[in-house]
């Protein structure tokens, strides 16, 4: 019996986020690509097997070929300069694991919105909010939203509602 995965073109996209999220798990799908050329598949095959583009494929495997395994890390990313120092993004860090009324500010969730205006009040520092919400991820955080609770449920209801009951109930 062959097993599928319920909704699946949904859990790919999940699935290629997580690899996305961290240097480690791009640096081990850099090497399944290579690994899998380096076994007689051609680029399109594994591209397409990962889910990545030809293309991409070939640059992993040139840059296997000229640098090694260390062609397949990730490289420091050039660009526009921080605005903020590593001091100010340390206490952004620790800023961040508390609510945001204990800063004084009016919300009681962390949020793009929120960040910016705490940098601007905080460090006189003019940051966009998709800037932010990017802050964020570099920091380790996930954006949360609450969950709206029910507004009164009958716990007997949900007990009998159930498909499986507890042993003894």
């Amino acid at each position: 019996m062959t097993k599928k995965i319920k909704n699946a073109a949904t859990m790919v996209l999940g699935l290629q986020d997580e690899i996305r999220r961290s240097s480690d798990s791009r640096y081990d799908h850099r090497l399944h690509g290579v690994l899998l050329v380096a076994q007689g598949m051609t680029a399109p095959e594994a591209g397409k097997l990962l889910g990545d583009s030809p293309r991409t494929v070939q640059y992993w495997i040139d840059s296997f070929e000229r640098e090694g395994l260390t062609g397949l890390t990730d490289q420091e990313k050039t660009g526009r300069p921080s605005r903020l120092t590593e001091k100010e993004l340390a206490i952004i860090d620790n800023t961040l694991r508390d609510s945001p009324s204990k800063v004084g500010m009016p919300n009681n969730l962390w949020d793009g919105k929120t960040l910016s205006a705490f940098i601007k009040k905080r460090f006189s520092v003019d940051i966009k909010v998709r800037q932010c919400q990017r802050l964020f991820r570099q920091l380790g955080f996930r954006l949360r939203k609450p969950r709206p609770l029910i507004a009164s449920a009958d716990p007997e209801l949900q007990r009998r509602h159930k498909k499986t009951t507890k042993i003894g109930s």
